[in-house]
């Protein structure tokens, strides 16, 4: 996939939003716009949003520390991509924003069990000890899923200010 100068400006870009975001609602555990724009960089980009989703998850290791907590960072926004690249491309507008929250819900009430391969490899957990920390985060995975539905309303927006852009760039509309 070869990037366009553009491109690699637009990414870094969005990259840096999603980060800036995130910082922005850590008051809010649990709830941040991550799968929403996961989710609308890959109905806009397809294969490409990779670049600005691994951009954000290099800025975390950056300024937060490229620590254990941090390596499933590396599959953990992979697996939504993975998802949403499933979806088919020409589905129903009447449909498109539940499906994409109930996606994004999906991704949020299993993210600690998504995260805990990682956990069980880093520190030797057990199978038995790998179900209990997944059994012991299930009431932040309720949180971070009951936020990710209320926030993937956004995802359609984004998704049109997306394409709007795109267009708007296409057309040599600079306004």
């Amino acid at each position: 996939m070869k990037l366009t100068t553009r491109e690699m400006a637009v990414f870094a870009m969005l990259g840096a939003v999603m980060y800036a975001s995130k910082m922005m609602m850590e008051v809010f555990p649990n709830v941040h716009l991550l799968g929403v724009f996961t989710i609308a960089f890959t109905v806009v980009y397809r294969k490409k949003a990779l670049y600005p989703i691994y951009i954000y998850v290099i800025l975390n290791g950056i300024f937060s520390g490229f620590a254990a907590w941090w390596v499933p960072y590396l599959y953990l926004w992979a697996v939504l991509w993975g998802a949403v690249m499933l979806l088919p491309a020409n589905m129903p507008a009447k449909i498109r924003p539940g499906v994409y929250m109930a996606v994004c819900a999906a991704h949020g009430f299993l993210y600690g069990t998504l995260y805990a391969p990682a956990q069980a490899i880093l520190y030797g957990l057990s199978f038995k000890g790998t179900l209990a920390w997944i059994a012991a985060g299930l009431p932040w995975d309720f949180a971070h899923g009951v936020s990710n539905f209320f926030c993937g309303i956004l995802v359609v927006p984004v998704i049109s200010v997306l394409r709007l852009a795109e267009r708007c760039v296409q057309e040599g509309i600079s306004e």
